[in-house]
């Protein structure tokens, strides 16, 4: 076991089992074959892929410490939707549903948490049209998406009824929380990134539209 990279993992998410870090190290290891094959993430960042990817999807869980049901919309190769599903393995009773129109990234999610045994479902369809399931979540996730403006709209179903959402956000966040607040009310927490001292994750909660 890397001890390094569990301390690393433990000063952002909490305390883990070798057991979920473990599972973490196999979808590192399964994520690496089938980048080779179909586009996960930015081809340039997969040698960073514990860093870039795995580490600062994993710093979203403190945000939300009792939350059970998770939604992680435009999962992509599984940031942070797929990371957080296996991080959940130790918190009895939640469970994450990943929403990922791509039918191959789709079936990557669901062999690597299959494998991971992961609390989490996967759903292949689009966002408008899983928003009309009724699915109930305590907190959206979602990472490298879209602007926060057309994110609040996709992430709406859930935040207006009482969810909330934790949002990877980069340097230019604040040009796209302005521009949102024209057609969205909500609160806004602002949390420094403890992964890239660029980026923010943005907890937002109470939306309305205006």
């Amino acid at each position: 076991m890397n001890s390094d990279q569990k301390a690393q993992l433990e000063r952002i998410a909490g305390p883990v089992s070798r057991e979920t870090f473990d599972r973490l190290k196999g979808f590192e290891a399964l994520f690496g074959k089938w980048a080779a094959r179909i586009n996960l993430a930015a081809p340039s960042t997969l040698p960073q892929l514990w860093d870039r990817h795995i580490l600062d999807s994993a710093q979203i869980l403190p945000l939300a410490p009792a939350a059970q049901r998770w939604l992680d919309l435009g999962s992509g190769g599984g940031f942070p939707g797929a990371v957080l599903a296996i991080l959940l393995h130790e918190r009895p009773g939640a469970s994450i549903a990943l929403v990922e129109s791509n039918n191959k990234k789709a079936a990557f999610l669901r062999n690597a948490l299959a494998q991971a045994g992961a609390p989490a479902s996967v759903h292949p369809v689009r966002i408008e049209d899983f928003g009309s399931q009724k699915y109930s979540a305590d907190v959206v996730t979602a990472r490298a998406l879209a602007p926060l403006s057309a994110l609040l709209g996709l992430a709406g179903p859930w935040l207006t009824e009482g969810a909330k959402g934790l949002f990877h956000k980069g340097r230019d966040y604040r040009r796209e929380v302005e521009e949102s607040r024209d057609a969205w009310q909500f609160d806004l927490v602002e949390h420094p990134s403890a992964i890239d001292a660029a980026s923010v994750i943005l907890e937002i909660s109470g939306l309305k539209k205006r």
